[in-house]
């Protein structure tokens, strides 16, 4: 998507203090921020890329596109694979008839393993082994043809405050999968003010060292963007605990491409009463939405 703006200035008061700032300069920082984030959308190996979710149980299962009868034992997952099947896991390429357990997996942590150009997931969530195969060449991933958004609009940006809590707190959240539930730290909560409203949302550690990550819904929920959740990444404060804001750069979250994902849904405080009219909107498709193997 191509944006064209005046190369006027606004104002803008940026973590170190109002600063000038080029619409024209924002509008492209933008644009090659979300073409980078599409771009990463669609790895082959990428979540547009998993073709099932299947919950391990001691009962063996078959699961379609791998090899092997897959079982669990001990909380650790176990493959069973038959005579003419291989396997490469753990650095090793494993040839059946072979039976191998992996490594004991922490929560939200997991391991790969290899059949062919399917890459398989094998990982904890919600205190269950879960396995996801992903593949290249999945239907979904090869039709997949971008994700709609709002225009950039500085209104959606604001400056803000992190204030830390004395220490860490767990916060349990739902999950994009029923009956499921994730336990996250948070470090403190982001303040802000936005269209003459100021609000605070919990916040959680984010993949970046120092950085936090927001989880969000809004009076667009469910009419313009998706209905369960998007996610708002929040650069590291500086020395004073100032951040910014910019809902421009809110996305939608694993789920709401997939029924094969198990995202965080938003904590209870973070449902704003407002419409945030930025960022990515809800998919056009999503994958799996009548697979059997959503429920297993």
């Amino acid at each position: 998507m191509s944006i064209s703006a005046s190369p006027s200035l606004v104002r803008d008061g940026g973590p170190g203090g109002d600063a000038d700032v080029d619409r024209a300069q924002f509008n492209r920082d933008w644009e090659a921020w979300h073409v980078e984030h599409e771009k990463r959308r669609t790895d082959g190996h990428g979540f547009l890329a998993v073709t099932s979710l299947n919950f391990l149980s001691e009962e063996p299962q078959a699961i379609d596109g791998i090899p092997g009868s897959w079982s669990l034992e001990d909380g650790q997952a176990i493959v069973d694979l038959a005579d003419g099947e291989t396997l490469e896991a753990d650095g090793l390429l494993l040839q059946g008839p072979r039976l191998h357990r992996f490594p004991c997996i922490a929560e939200r942590d997991g391991v790969t393993a290899r059949a062919g150009k399917v890459l398989i997931e094998i990982a904890k969530r919600g205190g269950f082994i879960i396995v996801r195969p992903r593949d290249p060449d999945y239907d979904y991933l090869a039709a997949y043809s971008g994700t709609p958004t709002y225009l950039p609009n500085l209104r959606w940006r604001a400056q803000g405050t992190f204030e830390a809590f004395d220490e860490p707190r767990d916060v349990t959240v739902g999950a994009a999968v029923e009956g499921l539930e994730h336990v996250y730290s948070s470090p403190g909560k982001v303040t802000f003010e936005l269209r003459g409203e100021q609000f605070s949302l919990t916040a959680f550690n984010g993949h970046e060292a120092g950085s936090l990550l927001v989880l969000f819904t809004d009076a667009t929920s469910g009419l313009t963007t998706y209905a369960a959740n998007r996610a708002l990444s929040v650069s590291a404060p500086d020395a004073e605990g100032r951040v910014t804001v910019d809902f421009n750069r809110a996305v939608n979250l694993p789920c709401a491409y997939t029924v094969f994902a198990t995202c965080p849904l938003p904590p209870a405080e973070n449902r704003l009463p407002v419409g945030i009219e930025a960022g990515e909107k809800t998919p056009l498709a999503k994958a799996g939405e009548h697979a059997e193997s959503a429920s297993a």
